[in-house]
C-alpha cells in the first residue's frame, strides 16, 4: 500500500512539474483556436469566482502533450467504448463529417428575412437576375446509411426559396457526391465542381461554364492538407491535397481585398503554410473582394455587348468556386454578410445591373444569425 501511494504521489509530481514548466501556447493549429491562457490573479477575480473558471481553462487548454492525449481519447471513443461520434464529428471510410441537426427553422427563416432586406434596399429595379443556392452538407451522403441524425438540405433550400420569389433556385444536391469534398475538411474539392458549374451554367445562362473541364489544367498546390475536422476529431488520418483549376485568363485577373486595401492574388500560395490552407482560395474568409478579368471584358466588348458581372454572396464555399466564374464574368464581387452591415452595401457596390447570387453552405443556413 505505501509503495502505491510513493507512486500515485510521484506521477502527481512529475506531472504537476510538467505543468508548470511546459511552455504555453498560444493558438492550436489542430483546432484552429485561441488557447486560454494564465488569467489574472487579483481580489475582484478571486472574489467573484471567475478566477477558478478561468484557471480550469487555462490548465484544460495548456496540458503537456494535449494533443496526443485528445488523439488517444478519440481513439478509444471510437475503438474501445465503441461510440458513434465523438463531440458530433464522426468518421466513416476516412471521411469526417459534423452531425448538422436538428433543422433550425427560425435560422433559414432569418437567412431569408436577411436577404429579403438586402432584395428591397438595394437590388430591386436595379438587379434582375437573381439566384439562391443551398450546398449540400457533406452529411447529406454519409449520415442516413450509417444511422447518424440528419435533415433533407433539398427541404431548407426549398423553404429558403419559399420565401424569396425574386430569386431562382438553383438545386445542387443531385449533382453533387460524397468525393466532392476533403476527408478531413467540410469544404468542397475546387477540381471536382465541373457537374457544378455546368448546372450554375444552364440556369444563369453562361457560356462558359460548362466547358471549363476542355479550358482549365489542374494543378496541385500542396500534398500537405489537413481539413479543419482533423484537428477537432483528433484522429490520426492521413493528409490530403489541395488541386486547383487554372487557364490562361486567370494570370491576368485582379483581386482586391478591401479589408486589407490592396490587391491579392487569386490563390495565394503563401497561405498553404497558415493555420488554414483552403484559404488558398482569394485568401478566405473576407468582408469585400472584387475580381475582374480583362480577358472576358474584352471578350464583351468585341461582342458588342455589355460586359456581364456577379455579386456573389457567400460563405467560406464562394472562395473556390468564385474563380470557375470568371470565365463568364468580367467582375465578380464576393460579399461576405457576417464580417459587413449588409445596411452598408450600397457604401461599396453600385448596383446597377449585375447578376447576383446568394450561396451558401447548409451549414449557415442552418445557423444564420451571424449575419449582420
Amino acid at each position: 500500500m505505501k509503495r502505491k501511494l510513493i507512486v500515485l504521489a510521484a506521477i502527481f509530481f512529475v506531472i504537476t512539474a510538467a505543468c508548470w514548466v511546459w511552455p504555453d501556447s498560444e493558438i492550436s493549429d489542430a483546432e484552429r483556436r485561441k488557447l486560454a491562457q494564465m488569467p489574472q490573479l487579483n481580489v475582484e477575480n478571486v472574489m467573484n469566482g471567475s478566477f477558478m473558471s478561468d484557471f480550469e481553462n487555462y490548465t484544460l487548454d495548456q496540458f503537456p502533450l494535449r494533443n496526443q492525449l485528445r488523439s488517444l481519447k478519440a481513439l478509444a471513443e471510437y475503438n474501445l467504448f465503441q461510440k458513434k461520434d465523438n463531440n458530433d464529428l464522426y468518421e466513416v471510410d476516412g471521411y469526417v463529417a459534423k452531425i448538422l441537426y436538428p433543422y433550425n427553422a427560425n435560422s433559414v427563416s432569418h437567412a431569408a428575412k436577411k436577404f429579403g432586406e438586402i432584395y428591397e434596399n438595394f437590388l430591386e429595379g436595379n438587379c434582375e437576375n437573381i439566384y439562391v443556392s443551398v450546398i449540400p452538407d457533406k452529411g447529406d451522403y454519409l449520415a442516413y446509411e450509417n444511422d447518424y441524425p440528419s435533415f433533407d438540405t433539398n427541404w431548407m433550400a426549398t423553404s429558403l426559396h419559399s420565401a424569396m420569389s425574386y430569386a431562382k433556385l438553383i438545386p445542387l444536391y443531385d449533382h453533387m457526391q460524397l468525393s466532392d469534398f476533403y476527408k478531413t475538411d467540410s469544404h468542397w474539392r475546387q477540381e471536382e465542381l465541373l457537374d457544378v458549374m455546368k448546372v450554375f451554367g444552364r440556369i444563369m445562362d453562361l457560356e462558359y461554364a460548362s466547358q471549363l473541364g476542355e479550358m482549365t489544367e489542374t494543378l496541385t498546390a500542396t500534398e500537405d492538407f489537413h481539413g479543419v475536422y482533423y484537428g477537432q476529431s483528433a484522429l490520426p488520418l492521413p493528409a490530403e491535397t489541395i488541386k486547383y483549376l487554372t487557364w490562361d485568363e486567370i494570370d491576368g485577373c485582379k483581386a482586391f481585398n478591401f479589408e486589407l486595401n490592396q490587391e491579392v492574388e487569386v490563390y495565394q500560395h503563401d497561405k498553404l503554410t497558415g493555420r488554414d490552407p483552403y484559404d488558398f482560395y482569394l485568401g478566405g474568409a473576407a468582408a469585400l473582394i472584387t475580381v475582374e478579368n480583362p480577358a472576358a471584358a474584352q471578350r464583351a466588348e468585341e461582342a458588342g455587348e455589355e460586359p456581364r458581372e456577379l455579386i456573389l454572396f457567400r460563405d467560406s464555399f464562394g472562395s473556390s468556386i468564385a474563380p470557375l466564374f470568371l470565365a463568364d464574368y468580367a467582375k465578380v464581387t464576393l460579399v461576405d454578410i457576417r464580417y459587413m452591415q449588409s445596411s452598408m452595401l450600397d457604401q461599396f457596390i453600385e448596383f446597377d445591373g449585375q447578376d447576383v447570387l446568394f450561396l451558401y453552405g447548409a451549414s449557415m443556413i442552418n445557423d444564420s444569425f451571424t449575419f449582420k
